[in-house]
């Protein structure tokens, strides 16, 4: 984006912007809150309720609510509340449940991001008259002569860029990031020091609409798993049937937990992953060699890409990270089938799983997603056990 076109914002004084921060009634958005405050900004805050009321007890968002309400007393701010649950059903929700029942591992925090909080949100924001929205988000955002480009957070072991990869541009552009330079473990001290009234509580883990329940529960309340074999692909007991899972749907690929296979005949003490599903078949394919080659691919497929940069010539070399808490990876980037693009890697990524983000990067900065649609080449997968 040339500097001329830069967003409004961006130049103003903080005592001229209005800034409206997604409140969630957790620490990371509330010290977001308090650092724009302290900075001079015309701060307001808002709080989404993204699941129907039927459902809220799962999300605790009246307690989030009541949250977000103390920390706006405190910081002396408006806060405003909006309902965007028809269309996290409708854009999230749906989309969550169609990728499970085709056999896909989805990721609803990218889908969440891009569906709700940088449109729906930013939207309303800027119905309210925003001159720009914040989140809690551990990345960053640069504005210079050049452009916009996001950035990882300086905290690696927070850094939620791989989350944002999927956000236009566009909204990209109205938004800060203001925890982009904090550590985390800066952040609760910050909220206790300004005595927050949330400055201890809990950090909230996993997907909202799931809650604290067991995921494999929450799935069955929508979707039906047929029932097929399990069976091991490698060792000593290739293509043996060892037991009945109740339904791919329910897993992913390279998870270990879960499985139900402890004892089995002629197999050693080593843990089971799942190898590959096949969906023709119903068939789990596990394996005890954490090597498998169906494990360690070196190539993938995407769909077509969403850029945050101007659209590189191919073939480009980058880096590219395949899950949100695994390392990005050397590799090159090229066309693929259908307008998406080929990935090959340097070394391979561990257990790459359908519906999941590839998110590339040239250092701390991100240069954009795909979701990823196979493992391997389609004309070259890796086979299993027949």
């Amino acid at each position: 984006m040339a500097a001329d076109t830069a967003p409004a914002f961006w130049q103003q004084a903080p005592a001229d912007t209005r800034v409206i921060v997604g409140l969630s009634g957790g620490v990371d958005s509330s010290v977001t809150a308090l650092q724009l405050v302290e900075a001079g900004y015309q701060v307001e805050g808002l709080f989404m309720f993204n699941w129907s009321e039927d459902e809220a007890g799962r999300c605790q968002a009246a307690d989030d609510f009541d949250d977000a309400a103390a920390v706006c007393e405190a910081l002396d701010i408006p806060l405003h509340r909006a309902d965007f649950s028809r269309e996290y059903k409708s854009r999230v929700f749906r989309y969550f449940l169609d990728s499970y029942a085709a056999g896909r591992t989805p990721n609803p925090d990218v889908l969440c991001n891009r569906e709700i909080k940088f449109d729906a949100f930013l939207h309303h924001a800027e119905r309210l008259g925003a001159d720009a929205i914040a989140t809690g988000h551990y990345a960053r955002i640069e504005h210079d002569s050049s452009g916009t480009r996001l950035l990882r957070g300086r905290d690696p072991g927070k850094d939620q860029s791989y989350f944002l990869a999927a956000v236009p541009m566009a909204a990209l552009e109205r938004t800060m990031f203001p925890l982009g330079e904090t550590h985390k473990t800066d952040v609760r001290a910050m909220a206790r020091a300004a005595g927050l009234p949330i400055h201890d509580k809990p950090d909230s883990t996993g997907v909202c609409f799931i809650g604290e329940r067991d995921f494999e529960g929450f799935l069955r309340e929508y979707l039906s798993g047929q029932a097929g074999p399990v069976r091991v692909s490698g060792g000593p007991l290739d293509g043996r049937t060892i037991g009945e899972h109740a339904g791919l749907i329910y897993y992913t690929i390279g998870q270990r937990k879960g499985l139900g296979l402890g004892g089995v005949a002629g197999a050693s003490d080593a843990p089971w992953y799942v190898a590959t599903k096949d969906l023709d078949s119903d068939t789990l394919w596990v394996t005890q060699d954490h090597a498998h080659p169906a494990l360690v691919e070196t190539t993938l497929t995407t769909t077509p890409p969403h850029w945050l940069i101007d659209a590189p010539a191919f073939p480009r070399r980058c880096k590219a990270q395949v899950r949100y808490r695994q390392r990005a990876i050397d590799c090159v980037v090229d066309k693929g089938p259908d307008g998406g693009l080929t990935v090959t890697f340097d070394q391979p990524p561990r257990a790459i799983a359908p519906g999941q983000y590839a998110v590339f990067y040239d250092d701390d900065h991100c240069l954009g997603s795909a979701e990823i649609l196979h493992a391997g080449r389609p004309d070259l997968r890796v086979s299993v056990s027949a």
